[in-house]
């Protein structure tokens, strides 16, 4: 990995801790996962639907 990418993996699990915002990575890398494990959502992997 690159240096650039190796900062955007890092940011990606930064949450800021102590600060008043996130970073766009993080918030990013949540709003992708909040997404994916969300039923209702169109592109949820229709096999989870059927269990």
């Amino acid at each position: 990995m690159n240096n650039q990418q190796n900062k955007h993996k890092s940011n990606q699990a930064n949450s800021n801790k102590g600060t008043t915002g996130t970073n766009n990575e993080h918030q990013k890398a949540l709003d992708n996962r909040s997404n994916q494990r969300n039923p209702n959502n169109p592109l949820f992997n229709k096999t989870n639907k059927d269990n």
